[in-house]
């Protein structure tokens, strides 16, 4: 079975990315699951502190390790947006293949010397782990927004980019290029899409020489996003389009079933749903028009 660290390094040999889907429960698990395993490409799960708090942390690496044991298939589990070390060292103890070590809304400097120390601690309880970093400012959220925040003075530099890893020896950095975590109302419609800063993503790229993260992807225009990962994008975080299909689903489940109190059979209406927002952005990332 391969590491996440020699799939990541395989798709940055076949200049794909790969998705990242955020789980809250066992639906969204179960679909991304069945896309990764339809499409026979890697996926990685992730879930942030109050996620992990949801389902379990020891339970939810236990399940995601069992499915990957079962099945044979390259499914791997991150910490997501984790902002202590207390937290991260749950993870990391509990069997975690990554975690997002996520102190962007400190000062510079605090960060570099938090996530070294973080870095260091990490790697001694699981020296394959990999450590991500994150910075610039990308908002806060996966959720639906009214308006668009103003990010535009949080955008990370290369020369910014290079510094941080290599103060703090992180795998993979999380950088600002434009992309925003949650979506726009008129986004859900499909009426406006995000869109990135290709030409920082190259120099950050060049700059660092470290696999790149793309957060906040819900939303982002497609060629966009095909650009990102020519230009340097490893890794593509989705999370509220999964549940907005999850909601639909769901609804559509009750619409259609009104009388139905059994939950496995409401259900698989929103593992569908789910499934499909996942497929859809699999095959984008690797490399399906």
């Amino acid at each position: 079975m391969y590491s996440l660290r020699d799939v990541l390094e395989q798709s940055q040999k076949n200049r794909v990315a790969i998705g990242h889907f955020n789980v809250a429960d066992w639906v969204l698990l179960k679909a991304v699951l069945a896309s990764g395993r339809e499409l026979k490409v890697p996926v990685v799960v992730g879930a942030s502190e109050g996620e992990r708090e949801f389902i379990g942390v020891r339970q939810l690496a236990v399940l995601v390790r069992s499915l990957r044991e079962e099945w044979d298939c390259p499914i791997f589990l991150n910490a997501d947006h984790t902002h202590s070390l207390a937290k991260a060292v749950e993870a990391a103890e509990a069997g975690f293949d990554a975690i997002v070590f996520d102190l962007s809304a400190l000062p510079f400097e605090q960060n570099v010397r938090q996530t070294k120390e973080a870095v260091e601690t990490l790697k001694t309880i699981n020296p394959a782990i990999l450590v991500e970093g994150e910075i610039g400012d990308i908002g806060t959220g996966s959720e639906i927004h009214e308006e668009a925040p103003d990010l535009s003075r949080g955008l990370t530099s290369p020369a910014e980019a290079k510094q941080f890893v290599e103060s703090t020896g992180i795998d993979i950095l999380a950088p600002a290029v434009g992309n925003m975590h949650g979506m726009l109302k008129s986004m859900v419609h499909g009426q406006t899409r995000k869109r990135l800063d290709i030409q920082r993503i190259a120099e950050i790229k060049n700059a660092a020489q470290v696999p790149l993260t793309l957060h906040g992807g819900s939303g982002t225009d497609d060629e966009d996003l095909r650009k990102a990962i020519a230009a340097g994008i490893n890794i593509i975080h989705i999370n509220t389009e999964l549940r907005v299909a999850w909601r639909r689903g769901l609804e559509e489940g009750l619409a259609k079933r009104p009388d139905e109190v059994v939950p496995y059979k409401i259900l698989p209406f929103a593992v569908e749903s789910v499934k499909k927002a996942a497929s859809s952005r699999l095959n984008l990332f690797n490399g399906e028009k």
